[in-house]
């Protein structure tokens, strides 16, 4: 009885747990990226964005007061203050501390450190510090402190203004962005365009030699992109197009091409003869055939194929660097300009994640928006 069609199967559990098991791969990194982008650059060196809501132990550099600010008590000269005042954060349990960056806790709390220069430190668990001398404190800048400290969850807007509100790290994000769209909107329509009529040609119209088109076809969809790079960028130097747009255009047409053509191929395929033969006895030609009945019919392939082509040639990286070449920065995409923003130290972690996660929000759109026409494109031809 249990495998009498439409009974349920003992085995949708397991079904149901492996696509929440999915999901979830999927989703935590953007989740993961989505609050990282909203951390300070300690935070997020600190501990993991799992632990945001909680409070967690950092290590912090923080300043006394400049020695402008100390006052003469009897012998003694002396700046007191709080740590956490004068850096302008909020107040957190201090464990321990230091004053040099070899032995961040080298004191308890309650405990003086002696400076180089003479001058004596004690610092109390809640940042209040009290600095003694015997002679009149010198220097421009206040004694650099290390502290571990307890520190509350921190949520920023810091980071979306630097990356869009204002500064270089905005301008070069808002033209990169531009750039992105001039890249990734001709680099999908090109491929789609061509790949439709030779698609068409492949599934409805007779000539010789179209069953070994369609395995070449098959075959270059094995091609590693990597392995055409260098040959492909010296054919565009020769004719004079390389490192532009028309480069990238061209480049990112040619690796799409294999994917697009066996995908509409086989949904124009699966379409119902009669309409195509109904057609011709009428007097259609092929190209109001292909324009007036199939382009219509096979928007959902067409769709398919755009959603896909649209990620990938958004978050390209390499064909972009190779063909793509501009010292000015006015070329450069949002990819390449995500890793220069990092800086040559490998530094500004929460910059990254904030325009890692703006440069994610096109392509969300354009997912969520025709992802329903996704599966009917993939499916399409599988069944008869």
């Amino acid at each position: 009885m249990d495998n009498i069609a439409g009974s349920k199967s003992s085995l949708t559990w397991a079904v149901n747990i492996s696509v929440v098991l999915i999901v979830a791969l999927w989703l935590f990194p953007t989740v993961g990226l989505f609050v990282s982008s909203f951390r300070t650059a300690d935070q997020i060196a600190t501990t993991g964005w799992w632990k945001a809501p909680f409070a967690a132990e950092q290590n912090l550099t923080l300043r006394t007061a400049a020695p402008s600010a100390q006052v003469r008590e009897g012998d003694q000269w002396v700046i007191a203050g709080n740590l956490f005042d004068e850096e302008g954060m909020p107040a957190a349990p201090i464990s321990a501390w230091g004053i040099s960056s070899r032995d961040v806790g080298a004191f308890d709390v309650g405990e003086t450190a002696e400076t180089r220069g003479g001058e004596r430190i004690t610092l109390q668990e809640n940042g209040d510090y009290r600095m003694e001398a015997d002679s009149e404190i010198k220097g421009r800048r206040g004694q650099r402190i290390f502290v571990t400290a307890v520190v509350p969850p921190e949520f920023t807007l810091d980071n979306y203004e630097q990356v869009l509100g204002g500064g270089n790290a905005s301008e070069s994000m808002a033209t990169a962005f531009f750039s992105t769209m001039t890249v990734t909107i001709p680099a999908t329509i090109i491929p789609i365009v061509v790949a439709a009529f030779a698609a068409y040609a492949l599934a409805w119209m007779d000539f010789p030699g179209r069953a070994l088109l369609v395995a070449f076809v098959v075959g270059l969809l094995v091609v590693p992109l990597q392995l055409a790079l260098i040959p492909l960028l010296k054919l565009h130097l020769s004719i004079g197009i390389g490192k532009g747009y028309l480069g990238v255009w061209l480049a990112h047409t040619g690796f799409g091409l294999p994917l697009a053509i066996y995908l509409l191929r086989n949904y124009m395929a699966g379409l119902p003869r009669d309409i195509i033969e109904n057609a011709r006895v009428d007097g259609a030609t092929e190209f109001q055939i292909f324009t007036k009945i199939i382009l219509p019919l096979s928007f959902p392939a067409l769709a398919s194929f755009a959603i896909f082509q649209f990620l990938w040639t958004w978050n390209d990286l390499l064909v972009a660097k190779v063909f793509l070449i501009d010292a000015t920065g006015q070329t450069t995409v949002m990819t390449n300009r995500i890793v220069e923003l990092l800086g040559s130290r490998g530094g500004n972690w929460e910059i990254l994640a904030t325009a890692a996660f703006v440069s994610i929000a096109v392509p969300l759109a354009v997912f969520f928006a025709m992802q329903r026409y996704l599966v009917r494109g993939l499916l399409a031809g599988s069944v008869k």
